[in-house]
């Protein structure tokens, strides 16, 4: 049995349906065997994709997504969506090929420090030396992932590890001597050939470890009852609600129920979108801030205090604050809630319903006021999109699309102004519905988070909303949609800038260098990958465009509508750092 096999196994026990990757010599036998054992094997353009794919299948399966790349440059490549995943805590398991191991340190193709590159950026990492050690590792790199405060985890493989026994021999140069060596070469070829048994001892005891599912961290008791009476009391309470609630996938309906039973005004933030469904009478969406300083209880929910509150400064100080947290550090981020709880988002949420007795008369004027203001936001919203020009008003593009979505859609973020114009007009139609990079706010997750989100929910339309900036990070990956049958929607919002940078920094410093770009084809480049491309250039052409795009997708094709977008400011100085 080679390593690639063990792994192999070990992911098909797992229930890995899915391994991303991007080919190289150092992991063909993972890929080989990986197919061989009923694991999808999905190919990127690019290895960032690859993980930001496994992200997406995390995110949405509540399962570790895996993903598999080639030595050096393939690993160096996936730093940045390995952060991101770090930084959205996300499961990850990134499985990364390495120089064999007698050539560790001798110049050897690709081979770098990876271990060094890779520990800050994981929950844990590791490198295989024997074939032996390849599944306890690996079971452990999945355990690790899921535990606690979920995160990306690093496994080292030594191309040396995982193929055959008789093909490293061959490598080593083990073959049959003519018996004429040296006494350096025979005390080589003796070195060699006890490496190699080393390497390989006892791989056929190599087997897998019974598979207990994460515990997942709950929030005391007594912290609960003292949440619920403080909830009791208040009579303008707010609800926060991140990411990190709808860490357990399948259990996103009963949080959803939880919150709906609690009754309380709810803001709803990352992965958190949808979860109440579209236009839920306890969901806000506008005015967060003037409703947090005037909050009596607030209740973050996964949420930290950082740049998204101002680093708790949009709570007033005379606010009574609760927060729920898997990270230790997260929950006490610059500001000490007044009852800080260490646990599951979701679970308490849930614990919270079952323990409060809730009087929603209590707090029915509080929520008039919210929603009214709400009201008032999207009438102004309504007036925006009016206003028409030469090219499509963004407010006008999302006002259209957004009752034609189906209700399986999935959202996919990836862009600065064009992207934050949609999550203010566009509703999520469900739980697990919006994916966007999270705290690290990365540009080009775009590409492999629509990969994952497809190959999960097949059924389901999955539209990328693209700035034209972002648009050029993942657009090759209309090359994986096409090879591996999977029609996408990309909506690219095309106004020849990098707008949300642009707006601050024209008005503060002067100058538009490096914001400017042109107005480019992006159509006929998802063409050219064997996909659909449409231009949208006419605000009367709006629906029509949308209905030739669902055409398109029907008869299987990844489309991408090229949108030239209107100046505008409706996100002026909305800019956070």
């Amino acid at each position: 049995m080679n390593g690639g096999e063990v792994v192999a196994r070990v992911l098909a026990a797992r229930g890995v349906p899915f391994l991303f990757t991007l080919c190289g010599g150092h992991i063909s036998p993972v890929l080989v065997e990986a197919k061989r054992l009923g694991v999808r094997v999905i190919d990127v353009r690019h290895e960032a994709n690859a993980v930001f794919a496994a992200d997406a299948v995390a995110r949405l399966g509540g399962v570790a997504g895996v993903a598999a790349v080639t030595a050096g440059p393939g690993v160096t490549n996936t730093i940045t969506a390995v952060k991101n995943a770090q930084q959205a805590q996300s499961p990850v398991v990134l499985l990364g090929g390495a120089t064999a191991t007698v050539l560790e340190g001798r110049g050897s193709l690709q081979d770098i420090d990876q271990m060094a590159l890779m520990r800050p950026h994981v929950k844990w990492a590791a490198g295989a030396r024997r074939v032996r050690d390849v599944a306890p590792l690996l079971e452990h790199a999945f355990d690790v992932a899921q535990a606690g405060v979920p995160g990306p985890v690093f496994l080292e493989l030594p191309v040396d590890l995982l193929y055959e026994e008789a093909v490293v021999r061959r490598w080593y140069g083990l073959g049959a001597g003519d018996g004429r060596r040296s006494l350096s070469q025979r005390a080589l070829h003796a070195y060699l050939d006890r490496h190699a048994r080393r390497l390989f001892r006892g791989v056929k005891a190599a087997g897998m470890e019974q598979i207990v599912p994460p515990e997942v961290p709950r929030v005391a008791a007594r912290q609960v009852r003292r949440a619920a009476r403080a909830l009791a009391r208040a009579r303008r309470p707010l609800l926060v609600i991140g990411s990190q609630a709808t860490l357990a996938a399948a259990e996103v309906g009963a949080v959803a129920a939880a919150v709906e039973a609690l009754g309380v005004p709810v803001y709803l933030s990352g992965m958190a979108r949808g979860l109440l469904g579209a236009g839920h009478r306890l969901q806000l969406r506008h005015q967060r801030r003037q409703a947090l300083r005037e909050a009596d209880l607030v209740l973050l929910a996964g949420v930290p205090s950082d740049f998204r509150l101002d680093y708790g400064r949009h709570v007033r100080p005379g606010t009574r604050l609760l927060g729920v947290n898997r990270s230790a550090e997260d929950l006490v981020k610059n500001r000490r809630p007044d009852l800080a709880m260490l646990g599951d988002p979701g679970w308490l949420l849930r614990d919270l319903a079952a323990a409060a007795s809730r009087d929603e008369e209590a707090v029915a004027d509080w929520l008039r006021t919210l929603r009214a203001r709400d009201d008032e936001r999207e009438a102004d919203i309504d007036r925006r999109a009016a206003v028409t020009g030469r090219f499509v008003n963004p407010l006008a593009l999302f006002r259209t699309l957004d009752p034609l979505l189906a209700d399986d859609s999935v959202l996919v973020a990836d862009g600065g102004d064009f992207v934050a114009t949609a999550s203010y007009t566009l509703s999520p139609r469900g739980p697990l519905s919006w994916l966007d990079p999270g705290v690290f706010g990365t540009l080009g997750v775009g590409g492999g988070f629509a990969l994952g989100a497809k190959l999960c929910r097949p059924e389901a339309d999955v539209w990328i909303l693209y700035g034209d900036g972002s648009a050029a990070y993942s657009l090759a990956e209309f090359d994986t949609f096409v090879r591996h049958g999977l029609p996408v929607y990309a909506l690219v919002g095309n106004d020849g800038s990098w707008a949300q940078i642009a707006r601050e920094q024209v008005e503060i410093l002067g100058d538009d260098v490096g914001t400017v770009l042109r107005r480019t084809n992006y159509h006929t480049v998802a063409e050219g990958y064997g996909g659909r491309g449409l231009m949208l250039d006419n605000p009367g052409m709006i629906e029509s465009t949308l209905q030739a795009a669902r055409a398109a997708h029907k008869v299987g094709k990844p489309v991408l509508i090229n949108v030239l977008l209107e100046k505008t400011d409706f996100r002026k100085g909305s800019i956070s750092i």
